[in-house]
């Protein structure tokens, strides 16, 4: 089964602490998961930040409404029971509970209330997405609309243009030190294939070589097969091959099972490269999400 969405988690959870002790949330992970027969690959599912579980995302959104209904608490931080409320909710003999079921709390309300205005708040509210994934899915949507927009420019623009660009995305993810001492292009008709050089470490103690080609259809096997003997030529041990286009299984298959190192990076690939190091990108907003510091209201 995939991960349940977070609503999903409140009754769970809820039934999970009517026994009234106090319970450990790092625990209530674990034993939620195995109730609801969570696979191991579920488990494993991570948000597109990479920062956490899906599933300890959306039980702890889902502890973080329940808290905010009164029908959990949280005395010290990474702990939480039931309350007398919670404990009456229970005892209705209800056997889900969601957003809408928490409307009829006033502090339930008055958080939302304070959380975002009408609009956004229905939309999260109607929403099987915690915050923290709808944030999430918002800016990979963008980021994918860029990422396009990404390798139309880079198409538009001369083989030269590109070619200049991938050394300065390969210096840009730290390889080579400067730009003056560690890139070098080639970029004429007699480079055997070998479109840029770049020092590995500052100190060029090996050196990396590059092909970069703007393409519309599926680069082949053959065409890695040429970089290959281009680096093979020069003596290299290690090369990459980037493209706007993509690659076909035979090529991706033929670079894994060959001596010589090869990566290639596809259009897809270059442009979320391109995003991630802000070459040919500028920033244009930064959000600061924060929490709680619950090591300030300790009182010695």
């Amino acid at each position: 089964m995939s991960v349940p969405d977070y609503q999903s988690f409140m009754y769970p959870l809820l039934k999970y602490a009517e026994d009234g002790a106090v319970h450990k949330t790092s625990q209530a992970y674990e034993d939620l998961a195995l109730d609801m027969e969570l696979s191991e690959e579920d488990k494993s599912e991570l948000l597109p930040s990479g920062a956490q579980n899906v599933y300890k995302n959306r039980i702890g959104w889902a502890s973080t409404y329940l808290k905010k209904a009164g029908l959990i608490m949280s005395e010290k931080r990474g702990f939480f029971q039931i309350t007398d409320i919670g404990k009456k909710v229970l005892s209705s003999s209800i056997d889900k509970i969601d957003n809408s079921y928490l409307k009829q709390f006033d502090s339930f309300n008055d958080f939302q209330n304070r959380e975002a205005s009408s609009d956004v708040q229905s939309a999260v509210s109607a929403s099987e997405q915690t915050p923290d994934e709808a944030i999430e899915a918002a800016v990979t949507e963008m980021n994918n609309s860029l990422a396009s927009d990404l390798l139309e420019k880079l198409k538009d623009n001369s083989p030269a243009f590109f070619e200049k660009a991938v050394v300065e995305l390969i210096l840009g993810m730290g390889y080579g030190g400067s730009r003056k001492e560690a890139g070098k292009i080639v970029g004429k008709s007699s480079d055997g294939g070998i479109d840029g050089i770049i020092k590995e470490d500052k100190l060029g103690l090996d050196v990396i070589y590059i092909q970069a080609k703007r393409w519309e259809g599926v680069v082949s096997r053959p065409e890695i097969q040429k970089f290959v003997g281009a680096l093979q030529g020069q003596r290299a041990r290690k090369g990459i091959f980037i493209t706007t286009s993509r690659f076909s299984k035979e090529a991706e298959d033929y670079a894994v099972n060959i001596d010589t190192k090869v990566i290639l990076i596809d259009g897809s690939r270059l442009a979320d490269l391109m995003i991630e190091h802000n070459l040919g990108v500028t920033p244009v907003q930064t959000y600061t999400i924060k929490k709680l510091d619950t090591d300030y209201f300790i009182e010695e």
